[in-house]
């Protein structure tokens, strides 16, 4: 499965529109939060610089406005079935891909940060899967969420994008690819790691927030209802 999702792979058999076919999933459907987004954007960045000779992709700016909306899109539909779905998100059984433990760091992070959660997640992997879902399932204000989901997706799918493309110009770079996509990779999971450090001092998983957040979210719905 590693060669399967390698960013060469995806972009060498799918090109552009399958690169936003992969960014919506990750971004917006619970089954997607394995897919490569980081690595992926870097990569295509780096192609689009001449730094794979091999492949190609359209110039820069299709890219970063393609993947830009793509993101977005994909919080949104990740936001509509968050909403619709409510309180049942956090009782899912854990299965081979679906962990309790991903909803439940989601949650302490969105708890932690608030509105802005909504853009930061954009650089945590997983997370970013996941706290879009916990936005619609906690009935945030759709306004204020789709304000943060368009300056995340573009600070993330834009920049990552660019930062590849910026790079992919320097010898050094095109000289060793797979370990500058290496990096981008472990880049990538230092905040993860991060989030579980701070779970393990503060002696929690957040399973008490997730309960909190069940609550509120029943009393809204029994509110709208009434």
């Amino acid at each position: 499965m590693g060669s399967f999702l390698s960013p060469e792979h995806l972009i060498g058999t799918f090109g552009l529109i399958g690169i936003m076919v992969i960014l919506f999933a990750e971004c917006g459907l619970l089954i997607g939060f394995f897919l490569p987004g980081d690595s992926l954007l870097f990569t295509a960045g780096l192609v689009t610089a001449g730094g794979i000779a091999h492949l190609s992709l359209p110039p820069l700016w299709v890219l970063m406005v393609a993947f830009s909306v793509a993101a977005v899109l994909g919080n949104l539909v990740g936001y509509w079935i968050g909403y619709r779905a409510g309180p049942a998100i956090f009782n899912k059984p854990d299965s081979r891909l679906f962990k309790t433990e991903y909803v439940e760091r989601s949650h302490a992070f969105f708890e932690r940060n608030g509105a802005k959660t909504v853009m930061l997640a954009r650089f945590v992997p997983v997370v970013r899967t996941f706290a879009t879902v916990m936005a619609g399932a906690s009935r945030m204000d759709v306004r204020r969420y789709a304000g943060w989901s368009l300056a995340g997706g573009i600070l993330w799918a834009g920049g990552v994008t660019a930062l590849g493309y910026w790079l992919g110009q320097a010898a050094v770079v095109r000289n060793n690819l797979e370990v500058f996509i290496l990096g981008v990779v472990v880049l990538s999971l230092v905040p993860i790691a991060v989030e579980y450090l701070r779970q393990r001092r503060r002696g929690g998983t957040g399973r008490e927030d997730i309960g909190r957040g069940r609550t509120s979210a029943d009393r809204t719905d029994r509110a709208e209802g009434a």
